[in-house]
């Protein structure tokens, strides 16, 4: 039973329902909610999320590539472990809430070993005397298949919702799994409530599109938004959806939760770490392009328009390895002669850097001239040494730096005492055949039924989403030829020297090595001078750590978005350290914060400052 009473799938208004006549009926939208976007989120969300209205589906995001590395080095220490141990404590709190209020659990907390987080999920139910039924997802571990992973620690593909499906038709309270695409945590569910099939393009993109939306939990309702001065988001509400059976959804919150889902927060969340127009995914393709915004009330969100396409006939596989030792020292060098300071250290340290594989030397100028205190005074220097030796990297190499306390720049300081080579991991993303990865889907009762690769069977035609327009997937190295068909133009008019962010939002992340900068502006006029301003070129211009990279700037008219990826900014991906923000999470905001000459019709006009 559902939560509010309605039967689900199989009942009154779910999968199987006619009307008098003997036509099928209408099936109610999927209530659909989010109570973690990553491994270590709001322990108290999944409680929130059940007490705070009705849901159909609870789900939980608990892997990212880091996750992956951290969950390889439990199960280095204990084969039973690989999995998200927090959520089998949300558990111990909730389950009989959830099963109370009829309410299905999907997550991807299983990570390397869901089956034996499904047997402790067993377990604590058994203990609890809840009549609860589990099963589990498995076959994108792909470390069994031999040492083709070439000496990885954790080597996974990512699979699509067939699984998922499979298990909640055969009855299933609660699904874990390993790797999945963290949008198959509501494709999944979606397919099985309106029993989609593999060719049901359109409706599976469109439960995909709301997927990636819920998937980052707050960041859906207003957390980490750009322009987050506007709303109360100091506790966000973490989101949900009500799902339709064409695949449209509206997106929105509990009642009386804090945050905001707006127009622009989902906006934010679709640029989310993802790479061009197509959404490749195991089940479908999502056309971003074609994604529709709209406010449909308060805190509420709708979601149209979504095209989808087959899916590609290859998975995704995210490998992980021990890339080496890191370590590390800051260097606290405060009021004058900063470069002076600086480049001494470097002279005095030339000799212990001898021989260590890559040594990164950062001066972050933090300080400030005649500033009133000692802090602000203060500039950073930061030595970041990588060696697949921990000797060369190790207590010895940062006892060197701190033997320089009375002989070096004066006022010497670091920000803490010498320490001992941590390992850091590497992550790389490949490709694997769908048919060569035996996805399964372990049901109630044991049954282990195969989950085919995703998608209709045999070819299908590509859709274009616009009517003959350029492909909007290719990079797009600025505004396109007028006769493209899509607006360009800047305003008319003076213009003034002022931060990009006082037209436009952003949102950035990683994807292994590379990063993606999603843009947006939230009028036609700001859209059409974005559009026609921020080129590759301008982005490398305002961005000089990304000059020298691969840059693609993909185009969403819809969204009134731009999409840069930046191609090995990351280095070897966020577990490596490589760079002072590892994951990308703020490189938006520093574009944001750059100057440009802006068209002073579109700025915000100045505070008035009394008479």
């Amino acid at each position: 039973m559902s939560a509010d009473g309605a039967i689900g799938p199989g009942g009154v208004d779910g999968v199987g329902a006619t009307s008098g006549a003997g036509i099928p009926a209408p099936r109610r939208p999927l209530r659909i909610g989010n109570a973690s976007g990553f491994y270590g989120d709001r322990f108290d969300a999944v409680r929130e999320m059940l007490v705070g209205g009705p849901l159909d589906v609870l789900t939980g995001d608990y892997l990212a590539e880091l996750t992956m590395l951290i969950l390889g080095r439990d199960r280095l220490k204990d084969p039973a472990a690989g999995y998200a141990r927090t959520f089998l404590r949300q558990l111990e709190d909730c389950l009989g809430l959830a099963h109370e209020k009829g309410v299905r659990i999907v997550a991807n907390a299983g990570g390397l070993n869901p089956a034996g987080l499904a047997g402790a999920i067993r377990e604590l139910a058994a203990k609890a005397g809840l009549p609860v039924s589990v099963a589990h997802v498995e076959g994108d571990d792909l470390m069994p298949y031999g040492d083709g992973a070439g000496g990885a620690l954790t080597a996974n593909a990512y699979l699509g919702g067939a699984g998922i499906t499979a298990c909640l038709r055969a009855g299933a309270d609660v699904v874990v799994t390993g790797r999945v695409t963290d949008a198959a945590l509501v494709s999944g569910p979606a397919a099985w409530w309106f029993d989609w099939a593999p060719d049901d393009l359109d409706r599976l993109a469109g439960a995909v599109v709301t997927g990636h939306v819920l998937e980052c939990g707050t960041q859906a309702t207003g957390g980490n938004y750009a322009f987050f001065t506007a709303h109360d988001v100091r506790r966000p509400g973490f989101p949900l959806a009500e799902v339709a059976e064409d695949g449209s959804s509206v997106i929105t919150k509990h009642p009386g939760t804090g945050g905001a889902v707006t127009v622009g927060t989902v906006t934010a969340q679709l640029l989310y770490e993802t790479q061009g127009a197509r959404y490749l995914g195991p089940d479908v393709t999502a056309r971003l392009d074609t994604v529709r915004l709209a406010g449909a009330g308060p805190d509420r969100v709708a979601v149209t328009g979504v095209v989808g396409e087959p899916p590609p006939d290859t998975l995704k596989a995210g490998v992980t390895r021990i890339g080496g030792w890191r370590n590390e020292v800051v260097f606290v060098l405060t009021g004058l002669d900063v470069e002076a300071k600086a480049a001494l250290v470097r002279a005095q340290m030339a000799d212990a850097l001898a021989g260590v594989a890559a040594a990164e030397w950062t001066l972050a100028r933090t300080d400030r001239a005649d500033a009133d205190t000692e802090e602000t005074a203060s500039a950073l220097l930061r030595l970041v040494v990588r060696d697949p030796s921990a000797d060369r990297v190790g207590r010895a190499l940062t006892a060197r730096a701190v033997e320089l306390a009375l002989a070096s720049y004066p006022g010497f300081h670091v920000t803490a005492p010498p320490g001992p080579a941590q390992p850091y991991g590497v992550f790389e993303s490949a490709s694997v055949p769908a048919d060569a990865v035996a996805a399964v889907a372990v049901l109630p009762d044991g049954t282990r039924t195969p989950v085919p690769p995703g998608g209709p069977p045999g070819p299908a035609p590509v859709r274009a989403a616009g009517g003959g327009a350029p492909d909007p997937c290719a990079p797009d190295p600025g505004p396109p030829d007028p006769g493209s068909g899509t607006a360009i133009g800047s305003p008319a008019g003076p213009t003034r020297r002022a931060p990009l962010g006082l037209v436009a939002g952003a949102r950035s992340g990683d994807k292994g090595g590379d990063a993606n900068v999603g843009v947006w502006a939230e009028s036609d006029a700001a859209w059409d001078w974005l559009h026609a301003t921020l080129t590759v070129e301008r982005f490398r211009e305002l961005l000089p750590e990304t000059r020298g990279l691969p840059v693609a700037r993909h185009v969403l008219p819809n969204l009134r978005a731009l999409n840069f990826t930046v191609t090995g900014i990351l280095g070897a991906g966020a577990a490596s350290a490589h760079r002072f923000d590892p994951q990308a999470k703020a490189l938006g905001e520093w574009l944001r914060a750059r100057h440009l000459d802006i068209p002073v019709q579109l700025l915000p006009a100045p505070e008035e400052t009394g008479p």
